[in-house]
């Protein structure tokens, strides 16, 4: 189909489609469109990565808005990919449209969205939207739903699922699409939807799937290609040897963060004499850049990988890392990113060929090493081909012998993906959303709980409302127990209690815990507080590593008093997880007590974005525990908000208003301090001249600084630093961290 004959579009789009080089749609597109995707009408597409899924949704999206001026909602999984789709659909503003993306403060009604016509936002983003009834919500005309196969997922699964059943019940008119990978019972998610089906393994480019044994490329057609080891190469070496030799670029997909590391080093020596001279001029460049995000041994790790053309991608990276490993990687600077499998979940990083090294992954529910699903591994198996670059992708499991050779074809080659299930029917999801559901109006009894949720994936899936009724009306008894709904018969009330826990975005379990350990709580301890947050449902707690059940236990004995709620028994089954809570809060406690990045990230044996995560994390919760404070009148508001403060800075208690101006932080703050100027309105007054010392002589963060601070005339024109101000010889500055709500993470 040309693209001059899409109908229902804006007359600019077809100018704009052919100044991308589009002139003509793939045919899982075409289908869409004849199947009514720029009608109105709903659709779930399951094609394969880089078949063309976003152009789909922006067909819906652009049709829906020219049509009446409506509003469309762009939903993702993740933040990373929250902000990639912003970039992309920000080309649209030139032809009058407004873009906007919103993925955190989840207390919020999003109320600067209302103007926006198109709005990109995470699942949990748009969860709060609802719970904090944004009356924007109803202009939709048109939500896109991105990765909507990770309903599937035990985490995020639930709230996407009730999110789209909720959009659908606010306005029966909207239009639902709905975009997968291949899965098993893609038919199933259309019933579910309402949705006609675009079910395609079509491809823009071929892509071989196969396993590599010995020294032989075995594929799924029956061919062999020799891809010998050599010397001290692994396969995975050797693999991307033969990559480079035709120009290409690898992704190697690992089971765990430290493999990911190890495995880019090695790679190094692979990697480094494909490099030419200016290509590692460049990847110089941006070594240093990635030294500049944090001074940790991670940082220094990745920034050595990368100026030999290699690197490593994993969850425990700060966030720009991770970008600026991805746009290398994307410009070829980097050959080759070694990964898990958080860079498989719709990020845009095509490489020519993929590897999956490892295909089984520690489970910890099952005790042992567990093999990856088959739609997991196609999922990391879809990044090889890139459109416009490579002829063909090609995707590779390593065997170590005959036998598993046979049985990487079996089970993952020539298998298909599995069905998607719906993790709705799971008591923590169900104890957040029900709750959720009742507050926000959309069921006030039991019954009408029982119908809205017949509205799910789940309902559709199971048939069996007698076990759905069972797991309600235990999580009924939990909410009216614990003082969030109310019950008069089969009537349903959310208590203010209740209302305020969803407005939050909490786990109500999350908020027993907190309630319960500031119920009895007297001037309550920045550690007392961060452990007290730690130990709810909300914050993904540090594993105890061996020797740490032993120090913690100590710790635990020695600083007793400071804790909140009863401590549980060494022999009770929740101590465990109890000496976990602790280690996490006493990371929060050494980073709020101005420890040094580095020092904690080996402390605890965790990469940057982990300090970020936590403490992220922290900051949401104490915000909580405030509110809950100040809804039961406990009184402890300024002892929850200092360690709040302290914690979102990482300073030390006489630091927390001074770290508040923006453009401080913590390392600024510090020898602002020692300098004495001691407050924000100190700072305001402050002399020019001490103020460009302690920052080191530079103008311009002078200059943002004292303006931020309210200062009169923050101009550094003329101004030279105070000869009498000494500062420390450390060279590091402020790390570059992005403030956003991790606690829903991402993979």
């Amino acid at each position: 189909m040309d693209v001059a004959d899409i109908p229902r579009v804006p007359d600019w789009f077809q100018g704009y489609l052919e100044s991308e080089g589009i002139d003509a749609l793939y045919p899982p597109q075409a289908e869409a469109v004849e199947r009514g995707v720029t009608e109105g009408d709903n659709l779930v597409a399951a094609i394969p990565t880089a078949s063309g899924k976003t152009l789909v949704s922006t067909l819906a999206m652009l049709s829906s808005i020219a049509d009446g001026g409506g509003k469309a909602l762009y939903i993702v999984p993740l933040r990373a990919l929250a902000t990639e789709k912003n970039e992309e659909f920000a080309a649209f503003e030139e032809y009058g449209l407004d873009v906007g993306v919103s993925t955190g403060n989840y207390e919020s009604d999003g109320g600067w969205l209302a103007g926006k016509d198109i709005i990109v936002a995470t699942s949990e983003k748009v969860d709060s939207l609802v719970r904090n009834d944004a009356p924007w919500l109803e202009d939709l005309s048109c939500v896109v739903a991105d990765e909507v196969h990770l309903v599937d997922d035990s985490h995020r699964g639930p709230t996407l699922e009730v999110t789209l059943a909720k959009l659908q019940s606010l306005n029966p008119d909207l239009q639902t699409v709905a975009l997968s990978a291949t899965i098993g019972n893609a038919d199933e998610l259309a019933a579910w939807l309402d949705a006609d089906l675009v079910d395609s393994t079509w491809r823009p480019i071929e892509l071989e799937k196969g396993v590599h044994f010995g020294d032989a490329l075995h594929l799924e057609d029956g061919t062999q290609s020799r891809v010998p080891v050599r010397g001290n190469e692994d396969q995975p070496a050797a693999i991307v040897r033969d990559t480079l030799e035709e120009d290409g670029s690898t992704l190697v997909f690992v089971n765990s963060r430290r493999n990911a590391e190890s495995a880019a080093r090695r790679l190094g020596s692979t990697t480094e004499p494909f490099c030419s001279p200016a290509e590692k001029e460049q990847l110089t460049a941006v070594a240093d850049e990635i030294r500049e995000v944090s001074d940790t041994e991670t940082s220094g790790d990745l920034a050595d990988a990368v100026e030999q053309g290699a690197a490593f991608h994993h969850a425990g990276l700060a966030r720009d890392h991770r970008s600026l490993v991805e746009e290398a990687f994307r410009d070829r600077l980097i050959k080759v990113v070694c990964a898990t499998p958080t860079l498989a979940a719709g990020v845009n990083t095509p490489s020519r060929r993929v590897v999956v090294r490892d295909w089984r992954r520690y489970d910890g529910t099952a005790g042992g090493m567990q093999p990856l699903s088959v739609l997991e591994v196609h999922q990391m198996m879809g990044r090889a081909g890139r459109p416009g670059r490579d002829p063909y992708g090609e995707a590779v499991l390593v065997a170590k012998s005959h036998d598993e050779l046979d049985e990487l074809f079996e089970r993952y080659v020539w298998a298909e993906p599995e069905p998607v299930e719906s993790k709705l029917a799971a008591e923590p999801a169900l104890r957040t959303h029900i709750l959720a559901t009742v507050a926000s109006g959309f069921a006030n009894s039991r019954g009408g709980l029982l119908d809205f949720l017949e509205s799910t994936l789940y309902a559709e899936q199971t048939g069996e409302r007698g076990r759905l009724e069972t797991v309600v009306d235990d999580v009924i008894d939990y909410l009216d127990v614990n003082g969030f709904l109310t019950r008069e018969g089969t009537d349903l009330t959310a208590t203010n209690l209740g209302h305020t826990v969803s407005r939050l975005y909490l786990d109500p379990m999350s908020a027993a815990e907190i309630l319960h350990g500031l119920e009895d709580a007297e001037e309550p301890t920045a550690l007392g507080l961060y452990h007290l947050v730690s130990r709810t449902p909300d914050m993904y707690e540090l594993y105890l590593r061996s020797g740490d059940e032993e120090e913690f236990t100590m710790l635990a004995y020695e600083r007793e008093e400071e804790l909140l709620g009863a401590t549980p028994s060494e022999f009770e089954d929740g101590f465990e997880d109890w000496l976990s809570a602790l280690k996490t809060a006493r990371l929060l406690e050494d980073w709020a007590s101005e420890k040094e990045e580095d020092e904690i990230t080996e402390r605890y044996g965790i990469g940057p974005g982990d300090i970020r995560s936590k403490v992220d994390t922290a900051q949401w919760l104490l915000g909580a525990a405030e509110s809950l404070a100040t809804e039961r009148d406990l009184g402890l508001g300024p002892d929850i908000r200092e360690a709040r403060t302290r914690v979102e800075h990482g300073v030390r208690a006489e630091l927390v208003d001074l770290a508040g101006v923006r453009g401080v932080g913590r390392k600024r703050a510090r020898r602002l301090f020692e300098t004495g100027i001691e407050t924000r309105a100190e700072l305001r007054e402050a002399d020019k001249s001490r103020v460009l010392a302690a920052l080191r002589g530079r103008e311009k963060t002078a200059e943002t600084i004292l303006e931020n601070a309210g200062h009169r005339d923050p101009s550094m024109k003329s101004v030279e630093p105070d000869a009498d101000v000494t500062v420390d010889d450390d060279e590091t500055d402020e790390p570059t961290t992005t403030q956003d709500q991790s606690n829903l993470g991402d993979f």
